[in-house]
């Protein structure tokens, strides 16, 4: 079955970065977009950033625009998310989640599978 494998959560004070990784496994992994996703306690899972199947276009929450960038190696079956200038709030489960042929949708209803989640979390 497929998986979606996250890595490279933590803890990291405010200022800080941090890379994530999502690993697929069992899925054409070059045919999906890929996008990350976060959830806060006692708050909706919310859009973090997306990358188009081709790796053509990008999009972002204007919440972390200009501080995280998405990129993707299709040789590794791997989506990353490097976070710079980290700061409290965006301190949530992080999940990553592919889309097939997708554009990089922000609509998390739009993806087929989903990770697990890995945590980070930003100290003041």
């Amino acid at each position: 079955q497929v998986q979606l494998v996250e890595s490279g959560g933590g803890l990291v004070q405010a200022g800080g970065s941090l890379r994530l990784s999502c690993t697929a496994s069992r899925l054409p992994f070059s045919s999906y977009a890929m996008g990350w996703f976060r959830q806060a306690p006692g708050k909706e899972r919310e859009f973090v950033a997306a990358i188009s199947w081709g790796g053509i276009s990008t999009r972002y929450a204007d919440s972390v625009k200009g501080r995280f960038t998405i990129s993707r190696d299709n040789a590794l079956n791997t989506v990353y998310l490097q976070m710079n200038s980290l700061k409290p709030e965006d301190t949530a489960v992080y999940y990553c989640a592919a889309d097939l042929w997708g554009p990089g949708s922000t609509a998390w209803a739009a993806y087929d599978y989903w990770g697990q989640g890995t945590q980070v979390t930003v100290s003041s």
